[in-house]
């Protein structure tokens, strides 16, 4: 007799598990780069007033409804208009509203030869779109140590390879009064970034999964390379030319003092400067 209803007490109990849990991420990007609607600009006017309070851009960004689940619904929007609740999806897709315009190349652009170290140094510092920098910490309890932080990055518009690294930054960053203090830094790429490792099963830490570590002096770019470091920046990062003009954001570059390359096993390379802006990433 337990025999025959076992199955039975195994399919009510898979039954149940379904309906106790339901799979989200709620720190992923609400839509990705090919599900973007092509005409909703999203009125761009309202980026500037969200990136000013971080709490209200969680808020208006992620709506509850949309992070625990489309059918829970708090008791404050029940019997809310069907136009508000589009207002919150309009808003959900504040970071996606341009990707459509940003090509990614380095998925048809595959890697370089390991052997061309100089080659591969260039391919990482032009299609990676943010690092880690690190500086000597101004903060009153770290101050002398270490401190790490991700920018997003520019080495050019995506067919307009420099080397040069450029920045867009703002005096309220704590990275930036490090800077002023001691402006050397170093910026630090993984190709992990991008498809390749993820297509080999490469570990990030793994040497063929190419490591950059670009040391040099944060300057702030001169009035005459302003044009092109605005470009650069703005062609790979659109929603920056919304932020709001009061954080007083400006341009600074890396003047590169080494290049260091981890990129295959038996040991690291130091690659010359002049071999470094001679290669080509395309």
């Amino acid at each position: 007799m337990r025999a025959r209803y076992f199955p039975l007490a195994v399919l009510a109990g898979v039954l149940c598990l379904c309906q106790s849990y339901t799979l989200r991420s709620s720190v992923s990007w609400v839509v990705s780069s090919n599900d973007v609607v092509e005409e909703a600009d999203l009125s761009e006017e309202v980026a500037p007033a969200l990136l000013v309070d971080g709490a209200g851009l969680w808020k208006q960004a992620y709506p509850s409804s949309n992070v625990l689940g489309d059918s829970v619904e708090s008791p404050g929007e029940l019997g809310k208009p069907e136009s508000d609740n589009v207002a919150q999806l309009s808003s959900s897709r504040l970071f996606s509203y341009r990707l459509e315009k940003v090509k990614k190349s380095s998925g048809s652009n595959p890697p370089p030869p390991h052997q061309e170290t100089a080659r591969t140094a260039r391919y990482i510092a032009h299609y990676s779109d943010w690092g880690h920098l690190a500086t000597i910490s101004t903060q009153d309890k770290i101050k002398g140590l270490p401190f790490g932080n991700i920018f997003s990055v520019s080495d050019g518009p995506l067919d307009n390879s420099t080397g040069v690294i450029y920045f867009y930054v703002t005096p309220m960053d704590n990275t930036v009064a490090d800077l002023k203090s001691n402006p050397y830094a170093s910026l630090t790429f993984s190709e992990a970034e991008g498809d390749f490792c993820r297509q080999m099963v490469y570990d990030p830490e793994d040497p063929r999964c190419a490591r950059l570590t670009l040391t040099g002096k944060m300057v702030e770019v001169a009035p005459e390379e302003l044009v092109f470091a605005k470009e650069a920046m703005f062609s790979r990062h659109p929603v920056m030319s919304k932020w709001p003009v009061g954080h007083k954001w400006f341009f600074m570059k890396l003047e590169l003092i080494q290049v260091w390359l981890q990129d295959w096993v038996g040991g690291i390379s130091l690659i010359p400067l002049e071999d470094y802006f001679k290669a080509t990433p395309f």
